[in-house]
C-alpha cells in the first residue's frame, strides 16, 4: 500500500543511473562515498518514490558514520506506475540495481567485485513483495507474454534482506470494503472491476486494458493512477486463497502450501546468503483487525526454515506502537534494527 512523508526536506548524495531512465539516490557525501564498502538498497511501496516513506532519512543518518551506504532506488512502478507493472518488471530491475552497485563499490574500492561489499535489499510495505519475489522465484524469471521487451537475467544473490510492513494488498482492500461507509457501493465497485478484468485483460491490439479510474478509487486507490486488469487482479487475487495470485503472498489465510511454494522456496533458489529479517509494524492501518501478526510471522519463518533457508530472529518482529510507514512511533526501534541485522552479517 501507499505512504507519504513531510514535505520540505533536503538531502546531500549522489544520483546514479543504474539502467536506462532508471535511477537510484545514494544519502551520503562524495567524499564520504568512497569509504563505504556495504549497501543498503531501498525499495519502496505502492505509490512510493524517494523521500516518501518517513523513516528513509533517519535510517541514512544512522549510517552517516558507519561503512554502509543507503540507495534509495526508483523502478518503473514507483509512483504511480504501479498499475501498468509488475513484481517480474520489479525483480528485474533490482537485480540490474545490485550489479551496479556491486561494480560501483568495486570500482571505489579499485578491486574485484568480490571485494566490493555486502549488499542488502531492504522493502517496505509492496516494496516487500518486490524483496519475496527476488528470493523465491525461478532465476531467470521464465519468459511470459506480460511484459513485453523485457529480456530476465539471472539475478545476482543477496547477503541480506529486510521485509519491513509486509501488509497484504488483497486483505487491505477486503478491509476498505467490509469498513466502508457505504460498504455495498464499495463492493458494487470491486465486483464490476474484477468482472471487467476478467472479461477482457486485453484489448483487441493486445495492450493492457486499463480500468476505469473513478472505480478503482473507490477501493482507495489513487485516482489519478492508471491500474491494468492485470494488475489490478494480481493485487486483488479475487481467487484467493485456493488460487493466489503472484502478488498475494502475504494473505493471513494463505494455505501452507502457498508458504512452502514462497517463503519455502527462499533457500532452495540460494539467492539469499544469510538470514532473512522481517519486521511487521505493531499498528499498521493496512493491516486488516482480523490478522494475528504474531502467529502469521510464526508461519512465514517456519515455512523459511522448513526450505532451508535461515530467519533471523533476533532482529525480526512486530515493531510495538509503529504505523505502516513507521511516521512516529517505533522508528528508532526500526532503525536500532536494521542496524543490529546490518551488524551482524
Amino acid at each position: 500500500m501507499s505512504s507519504c512523508a513531510n514535505p520540505g526536506l533536503s538531502h546531500r548524495g549522489v544520483l546514479h543511473e543504474y539502467a536506462p531512465r532508471l535511477v537510484a539516490f545514494e544519502f551520503t557525501s562524495p567524499a564520504k562515498a568512497s569509504s563505504k564498502s556495504n549497501s543498503l538498497i531501498f525499495v519502496g511501496g505502492l505509490t512510493d518514490g524517494f523521500c516518501t516513506v518517513p523513516y528513509v532519512s533517519k535510517l541514512a543518518e544512522a549510517l552517516e558514520e558507519t561503512d554502509w551506504s543507503l540507495f534509495s532506488i526508483l523502478l518503473t512502478s514507483s509512483y504511480n506506475g504501479f498499475g501498468t507493472s509488475s513484481l517480474d518488471r520489479d525483480v528485474e530491475e533490482i537485480g540490474k540495481c545490485v550489479q551496479f552497485i556491486r561494480n560501483l563499490k568495486a570500482d571505489r574500492l579499485s578491486g574485484a567485485p568480490s571485494a566490493s561489499g555486502k549488499i542488502v535489499v531492504m522493502g517496505h510495505s509492496t516494496g516487500s513483495q518486490d524483496v519475496l519475489h527476488y528470493l523465491h522465484s525461478p532465476n531467470p524469471l521464465p519468459k511470459t507474454e506480460f511484459d513485453i521487451g523485457l529480456q530476465y537475467l539471472v539475478r545476482p544473490e543477496l547477503d541480506g534482506a529486510i521485509m519491513q510492513a509486509p501488509v497484504s494488498d488483497r486483505e487491505a482492500i477486503l478491509a476498505i470494503m467490509k469498513f466502508a461507509k457505504n460498504p455495498n457501493e464499495v463492493r458494487g465497485a470491486y465486483d464490476q472491476l474484477v468482472s471487467a478484468a476478467k472479461t477482457q485483460p486485453w484489448t483487441h491490439d493486445q495492450m493492457d486494458s486499463i480500468l476505469p479510474l473513478n472505480m478503482t478509487a473507490k477501493l482507495g486507490l489513487p485516482a489519478d493512477a492508471p491500474l491494468s486488469a492485470r494488475r489490478f487482479l494480481s493485487l486483488t487475487s479475487p481467487d484467493s486463497p485456493a488460487l493466489p495470485s503472484q502478488d498475494d503472498l502475504f494473505s493471513s489465510d494463505l494455505s501452507d502450501k502457498r508458504h512452502q511454494e514462497t517463503f519455502g522456496a527462499i533457500g532452495s533458489r540460494g539467492i539469499l546468503r544469510s538470514k532473512l529479517c522481517v519486521l511487521y509494524s505493531g499498528s499498521d492501518e493496512y493491516c486488516p483487525p482480523w490478522v494475528d501478526k504474531e502467529n502469521l510471522m510464526e508461519r512465514w519463518k517456519q515455512a523459511t526454515e522448513a526450505g532451508g533457508a535461515k530467519w533471523d530472529g533476533e532482529t525480526s518482529g512486530v515493531v510495538p506502537g509503529a504505523s505502516h510507514n513507521i511516521d512516529g512511533e517505533g522508528q528508532k526501534d526500526l532503525v536500532d534494527r536494521v542496524l543490529r541485522y546490518l551488524k551482524n552479517l
